[in-house]
């Protein structure tokens, strides 16, 4: 239990200085899309400056339908072939993080990013294996944002975007699961509502591939759908193939207001790869705890 206070503290401390420093006292939530990706010149803030990306929240509690105690992969090499007996509770934490590396560039609108978001998903209440992590995600990005000021339905197309995103486990044989992707991004915005549409071309990996058929399950887009309301916040997140009518996933998330920039965070997913190694494990999962700065 001293490692999960340890990770509340560095949470909270963390908390503090987005809320205090980067964000300038403002409130992430009530920020526009505009604001979190400085699109607009009256929203530019320069380069090098560390913001939030992704959520960063931990769940001290997130439970599984299915846990992955034996993973496989079309890949022989990476099949395991011992069962670990995993406990169906667990503790879940994301941390993500970007900052501007070129400001105004092409035409003098658009901006280079790079950003960074970790996944882990801690044993803690496991004593029999020692507590260990069962798994850590790593994804590093680089990512192009172009404005656009479009008007449609009511609503306005707000940006275009492409990244490089390289996502591994950082696991040996046989647990060992990565994939490289180019990401294409179109996202509007209506009211209190944000979409972004997300299609990407996975990069072959060769014969050394870890987990071959990973966007038969995962997919090959997704889609983000965001609504906030005073302080409450709604997003869900969608994958799916596109040459099939299986596989994909739904991710549910529910940020309501605690106190201060400090947020509760309910979370629900159905379907494949809430982790790499999870990738063709089918599973719902239910997460709640707290959030620090919201997507």
């Amino acid at each position: 239990m001293k490692r999960v206070g340890f990770l509340f503290i560095v949470l909270i401390y963390t908390n503090n200085i987005l809320g205090q420093g980067f964000f300038e006292g403002n409130d992430i939530i009530s920020k526009t899309y505009s604001q979190r990706w400085e699109l607009d010149s009256i929203d530019k803030k320069g380069t090098f400056r560390l913001v939030s990306y992704k959520s960063i929240y931990v769940a001290p509690a997130r439970w599984t339908s299915n846990p992955n105690e034996k993973p496989q992969s079309e890949n022989p090499t990476n099949s395991a072939t011992e069962t670990i007996d995993y406990d169906i509770v667990e503790v879940k934490f994301q941390l993500s993080l970007k900052t501007k590396l070129l400001q105004s560039i092409f035409w003098g609108k658009g901006d280079l990013w790079v950003g960074y978001t970790q996944i882990a998903h801690w044993q803690i209440y496991n004593e029999a294996l020692s507590r260990p992590f069962r798994e850590i995600n790593y994804e590093p990005e680089i990512i192009f944002k172009y404005p656009l000021h479009i008007k449609a339905f009511t609503g306005e197309f707000k940006s275009i975007g492409i990244s490089f995103t390289h996502q591994s486990n950082g696991r040996e044989l046989p647990y060992s699961r990565s994939w490289n992707r180019v990401i294409f991004d179109l996202s509007y915005e209506i009211d209190s509502w944000i979409v972004s549409v997300r299609p990407w071309i996975r990069l072959s990996d060769g014969e050394k591939d870890d987990n071959p058929a990973i966007t038969d399950y995962i997919g090959d887009g997704e889609l983000n759908l965001s609504y906030s309301y005073n302080r409450h916040q709604f997003y869900t997140v969608i994958t799916h193939p596109f040459n099939q009518f299986q596989g994909g996933s739904v991710q549910l998330n529910y940020i309501f207001p605690i106190k201060g920039h400090l947020r509760g965070h309910l979370q629900a997913f159905q379907g494949y790869g809430e982790t790499l190694i999870d990738y063709n494990n089918k599973q719902t999962t239910i997460g709640i705890g707290v959030s620090f700065a919201n997507w």
